[in-house]
């Protein structure tokens, strides 16, 4: 579309329009940024409440400012959050209610100590060159501790061995001269309590050989989930779905 067109078609004199237009490519908009001191004055104590309860939203963090003796509007907060990319998705509440939900079907019990269960899965590093990485990370379900990563540009079975025999090693190095198998053993019944890992139901937690490799560590049980979409933060493992 030509530049007469499209004037016409938004009723833009086409001088004001080119006008307009050497303003914004001369990084000298039209109108704005208007100050904002309300905001600036503000910003740090909201940040800071904010980034101390992320599950709550702006009025709360309203309150709790305004209890701290800052005088500043609900519109205010909204926006400061806003600006500070600290306002939580919409849908927030449904995602809690759903990983509520998958936690509950994947543990009759939940875990109750390191150790228990393991989270496996690949997640893509892309670097600034245009290239990407896949890492195999193993994460500990109760404490949140991730295990060293395997990094490789491939994500097949041989990478998914890769991470699970970095973790075992890594997960025996942290137990003082102890070894895992040792570790996991019940010392009244003498029965091993094999660690549960679980993944989804990807083809390299399919394949021959790493089910061979599980089968050779008494210290794991393997649990496969459906394949889900992770959410928008990329993480090393994620929480099971189904088990």
């Amino acid at each position: 579309m030509s530049t007469s067109r499209f004037c016409e078609l938004l009723d833009i004199p086409e001088r004001t329009w080119r006008r307009w237009q050497a303003r914004a490519r001369a990084g000298k908009p039209v109108k704005g940024p208007w100050p904002a001191p309300s905001r600036d004055q503000h910003r740090e104590a909201v940040a800071t409440m904010a980034s101390k309860h992320s599950a709550w939203g702006h009025r709360k963090i309203w309150a709790m400012v305004r209890h701290d003796g800052h005088l500043v509007s609900p519109s205010t907060v909204l926006r400061i959050m806003a600006d500070e990319d600290l306002l939580l998705r919409s849908d927030y509440q449904k995602q809690r209610r759903e990983l509520a939900r998958q936690r509950k079907a994947a543990f009759a019990a939940p875990p109750t100590g390191s150790n228990q269960v393991w989270q496996f899965d690949f997640s893509e590093y892309e670097t600034t060159g245009g290239g990407t990485w896949r890492v195999a990370g193993v994460a500990d379900y109760y404490s949140k501790y991730e295990f060293g990563w395997h990094w490789s540009p491939t994500a097949n079975q041989h990478d998914a061995i890769a991470g699970v025999e970095l973790a075992l090693a890594e997960a025996e190095a942290m137990l003082d001269g102890i070894k895992l198998i040792d570790h996991l053993t019940d010392p009244a019944t003498g029965e091993i309590v094999p660690i549960t890992l679980v993944t989804d139901n990807g083809g390299p937690f399919r394949a021959f050989r790493f089910e061979h490799v599980i089968t050779a560590h008494p210290e794991l049980r393997h649990v496969r989930t459906r394949v889900t979409g992770r959410p928008g933060r990329t993480a090393s493992a994620r929480g099971p779905s189904r088990a």
